[in-house]
C-alpha cells in the first residue's frame, strides 16, 4: 500500500477525529470507483466513524430482469442477430437463462465492443435484422446516438436497438431522498460527469442539503473526494465539489450532450432495486423509431421474476453489503453468477469476491 494512500487516510481520520454524533454514510455511485475501492483494501482504512457504501454504479447491474428476458425472445427469432457488450452475455433471466446460453443453444448472439461495430455487421448482413442491445449511462450512450445518426443518414434497414439507457442524477436523487439510507454525502460518478459537467448534481445538493464530490479513479483520489464531503459536512454546507478538474469541466461535454438530446428523449425506467424513476431513462425520440427494436418486433413475454435469494437489489441502492447475501460467494459466484451484481467487473458483489481479502476483511 502507497505512502501516499496511507497518508491521504491520516488526514482523513483527524478530519474526523472530532465526530461525535453517529457515523457518516457516504455513497460512491460509480462502477469504476467500486472497482478501485476494494482493489485497494481502501474500507479497511477508513474509520469507524465513516462508512462507505456503493450504489447503483453498474449499467449492467441496474437493468431489470424484464430486459433480459426481452433480449433473449429476440435472440430467438431465426432472422434476429442480436449483439451486445460482454458483460450482458451471463445476467441472468427470469428462467435463469442468459444470452451466453441462448447462443449455446443455436440463437445468434454475438460480442461486440462498440455499437459502431453493429452498424458494420447490418451493412455485411443485410439479409438479417441486427438487433444492438443498447445498455449505459450517458458515458456510452452517446456513441449509440452516433451509430443511429450515421444509420440514419445511411437509410440502414436492418439494425435496431433495444434501449435500457439511463441517467444518473435522477437516481441520485432518489438515494439523497432515502430515509432507508440517510446517506450525509454523494461521491458522484467520474466518467459521467465527464459528460454532463459538475453542475447537473446542484439541484441534488440544494434540494436535499447532501455534500456531493466528484472524484478520480486512484485510491488516493477518492480518498480526496471524501475528504471534501467530510469537510462540507463539518461546515455544515452543501455543494458540489470537483475534485477531478484535468476531466470534469463545467459543462461537460457538449458535443456528447448534443447527440443525447438529439436522438433520446427522457422517460421513466425501471432500475433494479430502485424501482420506476420518473425521467431517469432514454428512450428514442419518434424521428428514430424505426431503428426502436421493442416498436419492429412484436415477441412474447413472460412476468419479470428475479432470482429467488438473491440480495442484489438492496446491493445496489446501498442498503446491505455484498457479504450479506446468503448466496454471496456460494451458490453465487463470478463463475456461475446468480444476481447481476456479480456478472460485470463493475458489480458490488463482483468486485468485492474478486478482492474479498481487501475489501471484506
Amino acid at each position: 500500500m502507497s505512502s501516499a494512500l496511507l497518508a491521504e487516510a491520516r488526514a482523513l481520520c483527524s478530519r474526523l477525529g472530532a465526530w461525535r454524533d453517529r457515523p457518516l454514510t457516504f455513497m460512491e455511485v460509480c462502477g469504476t470507483h467500486t472497482m478501485a475501492v476494494a482493489k485497494s483494501g481502501l474500507r479497511t482504512l477508513l474509520p469507524e466513524t465513516l462508512r462507505l457504501v456503493s450504489g447503483p454504479g453498474c449499467p449492467v447491474c441496474v437493468t431489470p430482469v424484464g430486459y433480459v428476458d426481452h433480449a433473449l425472445a429476440l435472440a430467438a427469432l431465426s432472422d434476429v442477430v442480436v449483439v451486445t457488450f460482454g458483460d450482458m452475455m451471463r445476467v441472468p433471466g427470469s428462467a435463469g437463462s442468459s444470452l451466453l446460453r441462448a447462443r449455446a443453444a443455436g440463437a445468434d448472439v454475438r460480442v461486440v465492443y462498440s455499437p459502431r461495430e453493429a452498424l458494420t455487421l447490418a451493412h455485411a448482413q443485410k439479409q438479417k435484422q441486427i438487433v444492438f442491445l443498447s445498455v449505459g449511462f450517458e458515458t456510452t450512450t452517446p456513441g449509440v446516438a452516433a451509430t443511429l445518426l450515421e444509420a440514419r443518414r445511411e437509410g440502414v434497414g436492418n439494425l435496431s436497438a433495444l434501449t435500457a439507457n439511463k441517467t444518473i442524477p435522477e437516481a441520485l436523487s432518489t438515494l439523497a431522498a432515502s430515509a432507508e439510507l440517510r446517506l450525509d454525502g454523494l461521491l458522484c460518478p467520474g466518467h459521467v460527469s465527464v459528460v454532463l459537467g459538475p453542475e447537473v448534481y446542484q439541484p441534488i445538493a440544494a434540494r436535499f442539503g447532501i455534500p456531493c464530490a466528484i472524484a478520480g479513479f486512484e485510491a488516493v483520489e477518492i480518498l480526496r473526494g471524501l475528504a471534501a464531503l467530510v469537510d462540507q459536512v463539518a461546515g455544515g454546507v452543501a455543494r458540489v465539489d470537483n475534485c477531478y478538474p484535468a476531466a470534469v469541466r463545467p459543462g461537460g461535454n457538449p458535443k456528447a450532450r448534443q447527440l443525447l438530446d438529439e436522438v433520446f428523449e427522457p422517460c421513466d425506467a425501471d432500475w433494479r432495486g430502485l424501482g420506476v424513476i420518473p425521467r431517469s431513462g432514454l428512450r428514442l425520440r419518434e424521428a428514430f423509431a424505426h431503428l426502436d427494436a421493442a416498436r419492429r418486433f412484436e415477441v412474447e413475454l413472460p412476468e419479470p421474476v428475479e432470482p429467488r435469494g438473491c440480495r442484489c437489489g438492496e446491493v445496489l441502492r446501498g442498503a446491505v453489503a455484498p457479504d450479506e447475501c446468503p448466496l454471496f460467494a456460494g451458490a453465487c459466484t463470478p463463475e456461475q453468477p446468480i444476481g447481476a451484481c456479480m456478472v460485470s467487473s463493475e458489480g458490488s458483489c463482483a468486485a468485492a469476491f474478486a478482492h474479498a481479502s481487501e475489501d471484506l476483511a
